[in-house]
């Protein structure tokens, strides 16, 4: 059987995501958590092979806990759970670590066949979202940003505030700072605005 978690901090939504996985002869439960930090706490001990993760988590929300989870056990497949399924949240978890993603009104045949999916090595997501995620990668062979600077100015592109970037990429605000004004002197911009526009016509992002 594939050992499956759950990081789900809506206590009903949990029971019943649990109770589904339970009935599964495939699946087989081997902890529901309330929080990434109690769920990293036991992840050693659980050694899932599928983590379903909730994106707004109170402490460590969804992204961070995938990212530090994917540290911890690379081969483990996360799959996002979440009310938004265009959210640049579910891109950004995209971004971390995360294989695919699961609506939270998902009933008990979807959420097995999207396990089942992910399992075979699909990667459950909407056209909209696998858009996001090819075209952040189909960046200029001659860009003149450096790998860091092209993460910071496509994620301000998706409206992430600095704070989020920072949190996402593990660097200070400071740094943020810094990267983008070395991204406004290569572009020739001084706006945020203007740096979206010009790498996008650039084919940088």
């Amino acid at each position: 059987m594939i050992n499956v978690i759950i990081i789900e901090d809506n206590e009903p939504l949990n029971d019943i995501f649990s109770q589904i996985i339970q009935s599964s002869k495939k699946y087989n439960l081997v902890g529901a958590y309330l929080s990434c930090e109690d769920a990293l706490q036991y992840l050693k001990d659980d050694m899932p092979e599928i983590v379903l993760m909730d994106i707004e988590l109170p402490g460590m929300n969804g992204i961070k806990g995938t990212k530090e989870i994917k540290k911890k056990l690379p081969n483990t497949k996360v799959m996002m759970v979440t009310v938004y399924e265009n959210s640049k949240n579910v891109f950004d978890a995209l971004c971390a670590g995360a294989t695919g993603y699961l609506t939270k009104n998902a009933n008990s045949e979807k959420l097995i066949e999207a396990l089942n999916e992910l399992q075979n090595g699909g990667a459950p997501m909407s056209i909209n979202i696998a858009k996001m995620v090819v075209e952040s990668f189909k960046k200029a062979p001659d860009t003149i940003l450096t790998e860091r600077e092209t993460q910071v100015i496509t994620m301000l592109s998706l409206g992430n505030s600095y704070k989020t970037i920072a949190l996402n990429l593990e660097i200070s605000i400071n740094t943020i700072k810094y990267h983008i004004k070395n991204i406004y002197d290569k572009l020739q911009v001084h706006t945020k605005e203007e740096a979206i526009r010009e790498a996008s016509k650039r084919k940088l992002i």
